[in-house]
């Protein structure tokens, strides 16, 4: 921790010496830096042409929890005026960034302390709605108190975002609830049961074992069992795969979830792929989702 903290100061402070312009919240666009693109993708779409947002994760493939910062990241962190983390023990190398700073950011907003959300908490909140439109509202406040001469303009990019670019993935999920509220699904992660929950699925995996999977913790005798009988019994009608986390133990349920004709669902951590935003990314999830519910009823 203490060289992770070192290496995180060193890079902070090459960032402020190649700083070109000390940050100002005068004219010219908000700079805004987050540390996964699910929220810059949002924060882009909200600020419009008054914003410069860049994403530190973009890449599928980059696992957020394990992520090694690079100099171009503490420089971008530097010249931000808004910075964008998950928080809740999900981009811990951001935070250190952030505390290495000497000149903060004007706003930092972390999710989880916007969510009140304790050390353990299931950090996986952009696949809530409830907790998305929390960040709507956060990120759009943000924008207003550096501009408030462009309050209103922030205020038509809020009404629009919510009412135009997310009508299709409500939509989606007010459908999934109505048709199949109550249907037991297993999922590999404690990334899905947000969005699970919402929808009114019957999550019956062991939230131990989805948590123990999303942590790299182990998983115990006692929860293979229970999660591997759920699939052989075929007590689950679809089985939830974060494509982005398979372990040995996710890896054997998998075996068994396709020896019993089980539909799988792959979902992702970041946007997949990282041309989309992330309303379309979330859609394309729903609807795999829901086409593999419709055929585990049929």
């Amino acid at each position: 921790m203490l060289g992770a903290l070192a290496a995180a100061a060193a890079m902070l402070a090459l960032a402020a010496c190649g700083s070109q312009q000390p940050r100002s919240a005068g004219g010219g666009r908000l700079q805004v830096v987050a540390a996964e693109n699910f929220w810059g993708s949002i924060a882009a779409q909200l600020g419009g042409d008054r914003v410069d947002v860049h994403s530190i994760i973009v890449n599928p493939a980059t696992d957020p929890h394990e992520y090694e910062p690079t100099p171009s990241d503490a420089r971008a962190i530097a010249a931000s005026q808004i910075t964008i983390v998950n928080g809740i023990g999900y981009d811990e190398w951001a935070l250190r960034l952030l505390a290495a700073e000497s000149q903060p950011p004007h706003k930092v907003l972390d999710v989880g302390r916007l969510l009140h959300l304790q050390a353990g908490a299931n950090p996986h909140q952009w696949y809530s709605p409830e907790s998305v439109q929390r960040v709507i509202d956060a990120i759009t406040a943000s924008y207003t108190r550096l501009r408030p001469r462009q309050a209103a303009y922030f205020a038509a990019r809020r009404r629009s975002f919510e009412t135009v670019a997310l009508a299709g993935y409500h939509a989606l999920i007010a459908k999934i609830r109505q048709r199949y509220a109550g249907v037991p699904v297993g999922y590999s992660e404690s990334i899905f049961r947000p969005l699970g929950e919402a929808l009114g699925l019957k999550l019956i995996t062991p939230y131990s074992f989805a948590k123990a999977t999303a942590e790299g913790a182990e998983v115990t005798a006692a929860e293979r069992e229970q999660v591997d009988a759920q699939a052989r019994r075929r007590e689950i009608a679809v089985w939830v795969l974060n494509s982005q986390n398979v372990t040995p133990e996710v890896r054997r349920v998998d075996e068994i979830v396709r020896a019993a004709h089980i539909p799988i669902v792959t979902i992702t951590e970041t946007l997949s792929p990282a041309s989309e935003d992330f309303q379309q990314w979330q859609a394309s999830q729903l609807r795999r989702l829901a086409a593999a519910l419709q055929q585990a009823a049929g």
